[in-house]
């Protein structure tokens, strides 16, 4: 299963890539990758890789030739984004920030990192250009369907949501470490805005879950008694 993403700048530039889902951790374009991408350069503070065993982040190993594409290309540039999933195709014209936010985020969260790939239920149900109250919506989704299957199998089941504001503290202490990553590599700023819209759309999740719950809360309500 992948994804493919085909990317074209208001100057004919165009970028193509394709993402699968299902991969593992690439030592031999590891090998080659930037300096950049080391585990231990800005390493997560709660990564818990070895660099015996992964001598390069791998998040970043996947990001980096993304990273280096847009190198200091503006946000506000326009783009014309296509996405491609097993499902569907997606096209919008965009700012560069939201393309690449949209890219971003399935590239990590499909990588071999295991916090960042704790997201990849989301990954195989991808939807580009997710505004918050999607972002919520699908991420609260997942997580009580996961809880009514550890009900049903005899498992603990978080029905109060516990366990996803600590997914999100564990992910925000991941995108802040990319953060200055790709801010000490960077000196344009469309790949710094598309982690900052990434990193505030984490943060929401962890800071304000309460508030989320509410915005979205007429949406799923507006069915009245339907399901009950």
């Amino acid at each position: 299963m992948a994804i493919e993403y085909r990317i074209n700048l208001d100057d004919d530039h165009e970028f193509s890539y394709r993402i699968e889902i299902d991969r593992d951790y690439d030592r031999e374009r590891a090998a080659i990758a930037p300096k950049w991408t080391r585990l231990e350069y800005q390493q997560c503070s709660n990564c818990p890789l070895r660099r015996e065993a992964f001598p390069h982040c791998p998040a970043a190993v996947d990001l980096h030739r993304v990273i280096e594409d847009f190198h200091g290309l503006p946000a506000f540039k326009r783009a014309m984004v296509w996405v491609r999933t097993p499902e569907r195709e997606y096209a919008k014209t965009v700012g560069l920030e939201e393309g690449l936010r949209a890219l971003l985020g399935v590239i990590m969260a499909t990588s071999a990192c295991p916090i960042l790939n704790r997201l990849k239920p989301m990954a195989h149900q991808h939807l580009p250009f997710a505004s918050h109250q999607e972002f919520t919506l699908r991420t609260v989704s997942l997580y009580l369907a996961r809880q009514y299957f550890n009900m049903r199998e005899g498992r603990h089941a978080d029905w109060e949501l516990k366990g996803l504001v600590r997914l999100f503290q564990q992910l925000q202490l991941v995108n802040q470490a990319f953060w200055q990553r790709i801010h000490d590599t960077c000196e344009g700023d469309s790949n710094l805005k598309a982690f900052l819209t990434f990193f505030s759309m984490a943060s929401s999740m962890t800071y304000s879950l309460e508030t989320q719950l509410q915005k979205i809360r007429p949406l799923v309500m507006s069915a009245g008694e339907g399901f009950d």
